[in-house]
């Protein structure tokens, strides 16, 4: 996918980069919303280049529920973990996933 530096590419499926994302984000997000979740999967995603990269997630965690996850990546030299930006919860399958 090409990446357009400041903007977000457009939405794409999950790639087993994006569920290693989420596996190491979701005690993270757990925290954040308050509440474990049954299931934990990467749906769908978009990234923007910064410096560094920010990840957009839709994840689905059970039943109908989803969240939306704004994950940075630092660049590599930095040394730095990722970390969880943001977390939008209460959200359904045909929601798009895009800038938050």
């Amino acid at each position: 996918m090409p990446l357009l530096c400041g903007g977000a590419g457009p939405p794409q499926d999950a790639t087993p980069e994006v569920q290693d994302i989420c596996d190491e984000m979701k005690p993270q997000a757990e925290d954040k919303a308050g509440k474990k979740f049954d299931d934990f999967n990467a749906k769908s995603f978009t990234s923007q280049v910064v410096q560094g990269t920010n990840f957009f997630i839709k994840v689905h965690v059970g039943g109908d529920d989803y969240v939306h996850l704004r994950v940075y990546r630092p660049l590599p030299f930095e040394n730095k973990p990722l970390e969880l930006h943001s977390l939008q919860t209460d959200k359904a399958a045909h929601e798009t996933i895009g800038y938050f």
